[in-house]
């Protein structure tokens, strides 16, 4: 009788032993199972971790490829006989012979005047350049060439220059130019296309200055 006690007792330490590994097996498991579904759930905001910050579709100064265009024809002034395609919705101004369409950092300004002859690479560089070299903040870098567009051969001239200070924050964007020389009997316009520097508006000022037509 005293064996067969010794027995069981043997027996139900044996079984305890397996139960107590057991759970502390599954204990430990678990918390290893924790310990690694935490990161995999990424950060949050109730960890103290910042969210990554979304990425810009835009940068300042590019001009949307959703932009539309619409036709500005001149009602007034000393020349009405050209067309061409603006930026919709953007901001009007108007001075003597000179309209500004502008939006944030960019501009389309339009000049027409009278003109006795048809402008060349050479009375840009030694008509126009002088007068922009005294009139643009740190001009820079003229390039004066021909190019063509739906309206013909025209003068293109390209540099830079600071931009006024704005009276906000009183930050000064350096910009980049083209400037475009429409001439037809007596009638010159010239067409200025400006933003910042390293804004990618290509498509955007092409499609401006193809537009321009006579009529």
């Amino acid at each position: 009788m005293a064996a067969h006690s010794r027995t069981y007792a043997v027996v139900g330490l044996t079984l305890v032993a397996a139960v107590t590994a057991g759970c502390s097996g599954s204990g430990s498991g678990s918390g290893s199972h924790a310990g690694s579904g935490g990161p995999a759930s990424g950060p949050t905001t109730a960890g103290g971790q910042l969210q990554p910050a979304p990425t810009e579709s835009n940068p300042p100064g590019d001009i949307p490829d959703s932009q539309v265009y619409v036709s500005y024809r001149p009602a007034g002034g000393s020349f009405t006989g050209f067309t061409l395609k603006v930026p919709e919705g953007w901001a009007r101004t108007g001075q003597g012979g000179t309209t500004a369409f502008t939006d944030k950092l960019n501009t389309v300004r339009i000049t027409a005047v009278s003109a006795s002859g048809a402008p060349t690479v050479g009375s840009v560089t030694n008509t126009v350049v002088p007068q922009l070299r005294s009139q643009v903040p740190k001009f820079s870098s003229p390039k004066v060439s021909e190019v063509t567009r739906h309206a013909g051969r025209v003068v293109l001239l390209t540099y830079q220059g600071d931009s006024a200070k704005d009276p906000v924050t009183g930050k000064v964007v350096r910009d980049a130019f083209e400037r475009y020389a429409f001439y037809r009997v007596g009638h010159e316009v010239d067409l200025t296309l400006s933003g910042p520097v390293n804004a990618d508006n290509v498509d955007p000022w092409r499609i401006v200055s193809d537009s321009f037509g006579w009529r």
